[in-house]
């Protein structure tokens, strides 16, 4: 039995994916948050989790989150808002974020394939020095308060707090985090298919002109949202 919980906040503009700005409007950014949240939650559906969470921040709920559990997220910093998570939940559990919308199921098949009795956690490396995912057998918080978040050595910090508790930890393949518009490309390259590839063409679509009985229209991505 494993419970999955996607950790996401609600996607207001200029609350989220800030540092796609520029080039990306404030409300290009939110799109495109919203897209990754959606992407993740499909692959965590088809996943064969006993027990799906969001762990929410906010008060409208993303689309195709209506069959999971909602965790409010506490106040206070990242590491305690996560504690507080692994203190809630019982038995193996695997949080992941919303910031790598390119996961696959295969990526995280070995979650549920090879979870066997003498591995205590798993752990997905990000490639800007965080990590994408964290799973605990026995979950509690203590193995993550304290720990240094959004910073490049956050992972590594995390995997010694995982080690000094005499963990056996088993590793995820690494993903790129999106952070930056160059991040946010590359993962649209890896994932063509995907809500995020579509929100971030829409955003960086070139102006169109239009002329229709003699008037010129020119519509702008950067002015229009993306609706799923």
């Amino acid at each position: 039995m494993t419970t999955l919980v996607v950790i996401a906040k609600e996607t207001i503009p200029g609350k989220v994916k800030t540092r796609l700005h520029p080039p990306l409007s404030l409300e290009q950014a939110a799109d495109v948050a919203a897209a990754a949240i959606q992407d993740t939650l499909d692959v965590v559906r088809r996943l064969p989790a006993t027990r799906r969470v969001l762990l929410f921040d906010g008060n409208r709920r993303p689309v195709g989150s209506e069959d999971f559990d909602v965790i409010p997220q506490i106040g206070g910093d990242l590491d305690a808002r996560l504690g507080a998570l692994f203190d809630e939940v019982d038995g193996k559990t695997v949080l992941i974020g919303m910031d790598t919308p390119q996961v696959t199921v295969e990526a995280l098949a070995p979650v549920f394939d090879a979870w066997t009795d003498d591995v205590d956690a798993w752990f997905g490396p990000a490639n800007d020095g965080g990590f994408w995912a964290l799973g605990l057998s026995r979950p509690t918080g203590d193995l993550l308060r304290g720990v240094p978040m959004s910073r490049d050595d956050t992972g590594a910090h995390q995997l010694r707090r995982l080690a000094d508790a005499g963990l056996t930890v088993r590793m995820l393949p690494e993903l790129v985090d999106v952070d930056t518009i160059d991040d946010a490309r590359l993962v649209a390259a890896v994932a063509p298919d995907s809500r995020f590839a579509a929100a971030l063409r829409h955003a960086e679509a070139p102006p169109t002109t239009t002329t229709t009985n003699g008037v010129a229209r020119t519509t702008d991505p950067a002015t229009e949202g993306v609706t799923s």
